[in-house]
């Protein structure tokens, strides 16, 4: 049955079809397939019929904690706007200001909101690149459930809003400009043990975070944590997250970066949430002695090195920090510091004895450095790289919302990529 065909006049026979319909609109909506939800909302003649708004009323309560829960005001014609394709958000709502990153798959733009001036970092993917390798397609989807489980945590970036066109991927994400961690470490070659500390303390508290949804990061590294204007951590870029991966649960699939793999990744042996520890050792260790514990420019010796080298610990750092690097840079992860109650086991470390974590976590410890922006549009701790390229006109396009017949299989990779937030939340 077809929404477009479906009158205002519901016989025995429609009715028939509208149970076919719903039928097909549970197991769709049960997938979290907001794509799908879009045709049934978009046809008033459907959504006004008195047995499919209470249908969508119990829907809702019953799925009321799936991470894709659309509003019941939605389908019933709120101003808000509906998910219709001509009121739902859009690339066109969205000025692109500049380009402030760039990878493999598309870019990272500051973007302004047109309706209400605020600034975002839109990160926009080519849906035909991805699709050359499939493993990466699940890589995006991760990182879009990952993100839609951070938007509690201070030192997590925040999603607003996920929608596509036929042939790109929309993340409408909160925007740092305080620069990458790795930019700062650059310049400055070292920080000292305070400064190293108080950025440690926030990671460890992210990455904890992160556990406790049964989630590991697996890609910590300088160039994921950025500073925000007020000198605050945040950890970003969440496409090698795994999920469900429980307080006693392995998982196995060899990834990462080469400087801050663990040695039972690189043993592609299974291992477990204590990679993340050893990647914070590994980022704090270059925090106080300007490199990575066992960097060599050729792969293969520091491969060699994360493998068998023992660590190296020169005398400039104090004995608790020298303590926790021993113990987050175990080899064997079951001896590792934090296998054993995790985040716990850092927290009432000697290292971080002078850091009050509720204070932490409510942002209330002073920052050690504060980088200098003079507003949203102060790019001056972005690579001029990227802000100097042009911006593609393509980016605020609408027109290929719906698919066309050549782009059929790109358009319908990404079921339930599209997200907005509750209507009593007040994102833009």
């Amino acid at each position: 049955m077809s929404v477009t065909d479906t009158t205002c006049d519901l016989t025995y026979s429609k009715m028939r079809g509208l149970v076919t319909f719903l039928t097909a609109f549970i197991k769709e909506r049960k997938m979290g397939l907001n794509d799908f939800i879009q045709k049934l909302v978009a046809n008033p003649h459907i959504c006004q019929h008195s047995d499919v708004q209470v249908f969508i009323k119990t829907d809702e309560n019953q799925n009321e904690d799936e991470e894709s829960c659309i509003p019941r005001s939605l389908c019933l014609g709120s101003t808000r706007g509906s998910l219709a394709e001509e009121t739902q958000v859009k690339p066109s709502d969205f000025d692109y200001l500049k380009i402030i990153g760039k990878g493999s798959f598309g870019k990272v733009l500051l973007a302004k909101h047109k309706e209400t001036s605020k600034y975002y970092a839109v990160k926009v993917l080519q849906k035909k690149i991805i699709l050359k390798k499939k493993r990466y397609q699940k890589h995006i989807m991760a990182e879009r459930s990952v993100l839609l489980k951070n938007l509690k945590h201070p030192f997590l970036v925040g999603l607003h809003y996920s929608f596509q066109t036929a042939e790109k991927l929309y993340f409408v994400l909160d925007y740092v400009n305080g620069g990458e961690l790795f930019y700062h470490l650059q310049r400055e070659r070292v920080f000292l043990e305070p400064r190293a500390r108080f950025y440690a303390a926030e990671i460890a508290s992210a990455l904890g975070y992160l556990h406790s949804l049964h989630i590991v990061y697996r890609d910590l590294k300088p160039e994921n944590i950025l500073l925000d204007s007020r000198g605050h951590i945040v950890l970003t870029d969440f496409g090698l997250c795994k999920e469900g991966v429980d307080p006693n649960g392995t998982t196995s699939t060899f990834c990462g970066t080469p400087e801050y793999l663990a040695p039972e990744v690189l043993q592609k042996q299974a291992y477990d949430r204590t990679v993340d520890w050893w990647c914070l050792g590994s980022v704090l260790y270059e925090m106080l002695y300007g490199l990575p514990p066992f960097y060599s420019r050729n792969t293969a010796e520091m491969y060699n090195n994360i493998l068998h080298k023992p660590l190296v610990l020169k005398p400039n750092v104090s004995n608790a920090g020298r303590s926790l690097l021993e113990g987050l840079l175990q080899k064997d992860r079951k001896l590792r510091l934090g296998a054993k109650d995790d985040f716990q086991e850092l927290k009432f470390h000697a290292f971080f004895s002078p850091i009050h974590w509720d204070d932490l976590m409510a942002k209330k410890i002073t920052p050690p450095f504060v980088p200098a922006v003079m507003g949203p549009t102060d790019l001056r701790h972005f690579d001029p790289e990227f802000t100097q390229q042009p911006v593609p006109s393509s980016l605020g396009n609408s027109d290929n919302m719906l698919a066309s017949n050549s782009v059929r299989e790109a358009a319908e990779a990404f079921p339930g990529f599209s997200y907005m937030p509750p209507a009593d939340d007040t994102f833009l």
